[in-house]
């Protein structure tokens, strides 16, 4: 079968298409044919080497993926031949809460991730996808669905009338928006593009804030809801709008730490203003197997759809991880086989 993989070293240029055995599965196993795969930002992390300095080389990338159960290992009884599968991000956190050891079950790094022809996963490490969505959509729902919908869901428990604000127009900060909509509540969506604005308000964003025309986007929060400030606040950017973040919280308000792409260390964070306010920062990595069976079904129920940007060939996915790190994308990236 071909695969992608990172050979002898970090970055792009030593990702390469090469070839391994089909690989059969064993006990409780399922052998999956891929039929599409999503990024993430965290697939460039690792493969620039932000994640896995030590890794061990050849590595298959990408954690997010789709396709159809090919064979079955002795012993496997939640699934069967034909039925469309994807691979949960963490193949170790089943339900509860995350424990150390889930770190090293993660898909894409340290473990091979999808970007190959075939995939053998534990069956406890799979979960069906929603029948009416294509192989593109589904391929999009392990990290960026199940992050959002840990944020706003799981643990944001956002309720109707509530205001919720997210930072961007990217897979994560998308799903969050569908969500939040699902729950009733307002949705105010920061982005620098006019023309992502324009697009993310048909998704049914209520306000649409420029932070380029507006670098205090924070008081404009403010001013949004005549000074009581949002309820939650996804924090997709890290380090450098966090302070921002705080301010536009009402007191007793919620921050989920989701992104990175300003850093992760942050410097003059103020502290006063969190206690004040009581705002409860909570660190969202991804989710469980329960969480993605519990979105799945509320997916499946309302009929929605996730946000693809566009699509590549498999033989195109360097091409596509190059677009992905342009950071001009509206959705989600996707590689179709």
């Amino acid at each position: 079968m071909k695969v992608f993989e990172l050979q002898n070293g970090f970055g792009l240029d030593r990702l390469v298409m090469a070839e391994r055995p089909i690989p059969v599965p064993g006990p409780r196993e399922v052998l999956i044919k891929m039929r599409a795969v999503s990024l993430n930002s965290r697939d460039l992390g690792v493969i620039g080497g932000f994640y896995y300095p030590d890794m061990k080389f050849p590595l298959i990338p990408v954690s997010d993926g789709v396709g159809e159960v090919a064979a079955v290992g002795e012993q496997v009884a939640r699934f069967r031949m034909g039925d469309r599968v994807s691979g949960t991000f963490s193949q170790r956190w089943i339900s509860g809460e995350p424990t150390k050891e889930w770190l090293d079950g993660l898909l894409g790094g340290p473990l091979d991730g999808m970007l190959a022809e075939y995939a053998v996963l534990h069956e406890d490490g799979l979960v069906r996808v929603p029948e009416h969505l294509t192989d593109a959509e589904a391929a999009c729902l392990p990290c960026a669905g199940v992050t959002a919908w840990q944020a706003v869901v799981a643990e944001g428990r956002v309720k109707a009338g509530d205001t919720v604000v997210v930072q961007g127009t990217g897979g994560v900060a998308l799903f969050a928006l569908q969500f939040a909509k699902l729950n009733g509540a307002r949705v105010i969506v920061l982005s620098g593009s006019e023309d992502k604005l324009e697009r993310v308000s048909r998704l049914g964003a209520d306000h649409l804030v420029s932070y380029r025309a507006t670098p205090d986007w924070d008081e404009e929060v403010q001013r949004l809801t005549n000074g009581r400030g949002a309820d939650h606040v996804l924090e997709l950017v890290g380090a450098a709008t966090l302070n921002r973040s705080v301010a536009a919280c009402r007191f007793g308000g919620q921050i989920s730490l989701i992104g990175l792409l300003s850093g992760h260390e942050v410097e003059n964070f103020r502290l006063v203003p969190t206690f004040q306010k009581r705002i409860r920062l909570q660190g969202i990595n991804v989710g469980n197997r329960e969480m993605f069976e519990a979105m799945n079904r509320a997916i499946a129920f309302h009929r929605l759809r996730p946000v693809v940007d566009r699509t590549f060939s498999f033989e195109q996915s360097l091409e596509a991880f190059r677009y992905l790190e342009k950071g001009t994308h509206f959705g989600k990236v996707c590689i179709v086989f």
